[in-house]
C-alpha cells in the first residue's frame, strides 16, 4: 500500500523522516508492505492552516482511499498549541489519517481531536510526543488490558537530565546547555526546556491520553532547573541521592494532578539511575503496581522513527478495517435474511 504524505514543517526531524523513509524502503515493503512519497510540503507559512486544508482538497482522492497522511512536524507553541491543533483538525476533517511529534496537540486538545479522528474514521498517532521513538502510547493503551493507570513519574527531558547530571560532576549550567545545543538535543527557544515547559507539556499529554485529564501545560504545577540549584544538586549527590527533573500526575479525569519539578531521589530509585540524556517513565497501575520503560540514549533519529512507527500503524489499521469490512457486511446481510424468515 502507497501512502502519500503532505508533511507540515520541515525541520531536522522531517528532514530525517524523509530520509529515513528512503533508507528502509526495502524494509518497508518488505516487512509491512508499505510505501510512502512526499507528495507535498508546507512550511513556515503564515497561512499554514489554510495551506493544509488546501493540500488536503488537492489529494482528496488519496484522502477517500485512505491513503493521505498529513505529518505534522512543526515547533511547540507552548501557549496555545497552535497553530499544530489546527492542522491535525483540519487534516482530519478532510480526511487524512495525522501523524505527529509536536506535543501540542496532544496536550491542549487531546479529547476533541481524538473524537474527531473517530468521526472521521482515521488515525490520529502521536508516539513521538514524549519519549522519541519509545512506544509509550501504544504499550499504555494497546498493550495492557484490563488495567487501570492509577498515575505516572518520569524523567522526560533529555536537556534537563544532561545538565543536571553535568551540575553533579561541577560543570557549569551555561556551558552544560551549549553542549545540548550543540548536540541538536535542546529545544530551539532552549528556556522551554530549563523552565519545564517542555517537560510539562509531556505531562499534560500523558495525562490527558493515560489518565483521562482534560488539562493543558498552563494546569500543570512547574519549576526548571537553573544556575541557582547547582549547589544543592551537589550536595545531594555528595550524600548518596541525586536530585532529577520528574514529571508526574497522579488521579483519574477532573481529579488529575500534574506537576514537574525537581526532586531529591535515593539512589535506589529508578529515575536515579538516568544519565545525560536518557529518559524514563514509570506507569502506576491497578494490577501490575509500577511498570517502567527506560530510553538509554534520544536523539533525531529516534523522534523521526516515531512518525516511521506511527505510519507503519496507520497501514495495519487501514488494512485490519478493509479485512473486517466485507465480513462485516456479510453478517449484516446474512442477519437480515434470517430476519425476514422469521417474520415470515
Amino acid at each position: 500500500m502507497t501512502f502519500d504524505l503532505i508533511i507540515v514543517g520541515f525541520g531536522r526531524v522531517a528532514r530525517r523522516f524523509a530520509a529515513l523513509l528512503d533508507e528502509q524502503r526495502d524494509a518497508l515493503a518488505r516487512d509491512h508492505d508499505v510505501a510512502a512519497r512526499i507528495v507535498e510540503t508546507i512550511t513556515r507559512r503564515p497561512d499554514s492552516v489554510a495551506a493544509v486544508h488546501r493540500a488536503v482538497r488537492t489529494h482528496a482522492a488519496a484522502a477517500r482511499q485512505r491513503r493521505l497522511v498529513v505529518v505534522e512536524a512543526t515547533t511547540l507553541d507552548i501557549e496555545c498549541g497552535e497553530p499544530a491543533t489546527s492542522h491535525v483538525r483540519g487534516a482530519l476533517g478532510g480526511g487524512a489519517h495525522v501523524i505527529t511529534v509536536n506535543k501540542g496537540p496532544v496536550a491542549f486538545a487531546y479529547r476533541q481531536l481524538h473524537r474527531a479522528a473517530t468521526r472521521a474514521q482515521r488515525q490520529f498517532r502521536f508516539e513521538g510526543a514524549v519519549m522519541d521513538g519509545v512506544p509509550i502510547f501504544n504499550y499504555a493503551t494497546e498493550l495492557l488490558p484490563a488495567v487501570t493507570i492509577t498515575g505516572f513519574r518520569g524523567v522526560v527531558n533529555s536537556t534537563t537530565n544532561y545538565i543536571l547530571t553535568a551540575m553533579e560532576r561541577g560543570e557549569p549550567f551555561e556551558s552544560a546547555l551549549e553542549t545540548m545545543r550543540r548536540n541538536g538535543i535542546a529545544e530551539a527557544n532552549a528556556s522551554f526546556d530549563t523552565d519545564g515547559w517542555d517537560a510539562a507539556a509531556k505531562a499534560a499529554a500523558l495525562g490527558n491520553v493515560l489518565l483521562g485529564a482534560q488539562i493543558t501545560p498552563h494546569d500543570v504545577e512547574r519549576e526548571g532547573v537553573s544556575a541557582a540549584s547547582a549547589e544543592a544538586i551537589r550536595l545531594a549527590h555528595a550524600t548518596g541521592r541525586r536530585v532529577k527533573l520528574v514529571a508526574s500526575a497522579r488521579g483519574r479525569g477532573a481529579r488529575t494532578h500534574a506537576r514537574v519539578g525537581l526532586v531529591e531521589l535515593s539512589e535506589t530509585d529508578l529515575l536515579a539511575g538516568l544519565d545525560g540524556p536518557q529518559n524514563a517513565i514509570v506507569l502506576e497501575t491497578d494490577l501490575l503496581g509500577d511498570v517502567a520503560i527506560v530510553e538509554l540514549g534520544s536523539g533525531l533519529t529516534q523522534t523521526a522513527y516515531a512518525l516511521l512507527a506511527d505510519l507503519v500503524a496507520v497501514a495495519r489499521s487501514v488494512r485490519d478495517s478493509s479485512r473486517a469490512t466485507p465480513r462485516s457486511r456479510l453478517r449484516a446481510r446474512r442477519g437480515g435474511s434470517r430476519s425476514a424468515r422469521g417474520r415470515r
